[in-house]
């Protein structure tokens, strides 16, 4: 994780996010149930699609001063509709940045049960999944050594967001196919996961 998002999400130290997969479930039912939670009001999945876009798909990532704003103010607004889900994926952030400052790896099951908590319910809530929760979930899953779980949402991922450069280059290093290799090497070749990968 950049250094950008380690800085953001120290500033949300909202809920104390215990280590285990059932507390976080159990976390996460709380804070659902004091939640409002409107299918129409999107301002939560534009807010995952503003950061999936800065930090995940463009070629350098730095998160503008406005949206860390946007993130501080909705996740302390108690009123903010579907906030359940912002809480669940702030702590998901939490709980990887907490883990990569103390040189720690995180607990590939909190990882997993946490992104299927929030990819069931954002479904549930808006009937599509963002990019961003394909990329974290692919994430947990490789973590945890389910390898095939994880291929099968890189696949999904990619029907769904076929030019999500961070999908294309999880993809290229499991399949190791040349024609995903050059689209990223030829369009690409400036993407920061590119770059940290090496693919060249």
């Amino acid at each position: 994780m950049k250094k950008t998002v380690l800085l953001l999400f120290f500033l949300f130290s909202i809920y104390a996010f215990s280590q285990t997969a059932a507390a976080a479930k159990e976390v996460f039912e709380k804070i659902k149930k004091e939640s409002k939670i409107d299918g129409n009001d999107k301002t939560i999945y534009t807010l995952l699609d503003e950061f999936y876009e800065q930090n995940l798909q463009a070629e350098n990532d730095e998160m503008n001063p406005e949206t860390i704003e946007k993130f501080r103010k909705l996740a302390s607004e108690p009123g903010t509709k579907n906030r359940h889900l912002l809480i669940l994926f702030l702590m998901y952030q939490q709980h990887i940045s907490q883990t990569a400052a103390t040189g720690k790896k995180p607990n590939p099951e909190v990882q997993i049960e946490t992104m299927k908590l929030l990819k069931d319910e954002i479904q549930n809530v808006y009937s599509k999944t963002p990019a961003i929760i394909y990329i974290y979930q692919y994430e947990a899953l490789d973590g945890g050594e389910r390898k095939e779980e994880a291929k099968a949402v890189l696949i999904q991922g990619l029907k769904d967001y076929p030019d999500s450069v961070p999908l294309k280059v999880y993809t290229y290093l499991n399949t190791r196919d040349e024609t995903l290799k050059n689209d990223l090497i030829q369009h690409h070749s400036n993407h920061w996961m590119v770059r940290q990968f090496q693919i060249n």
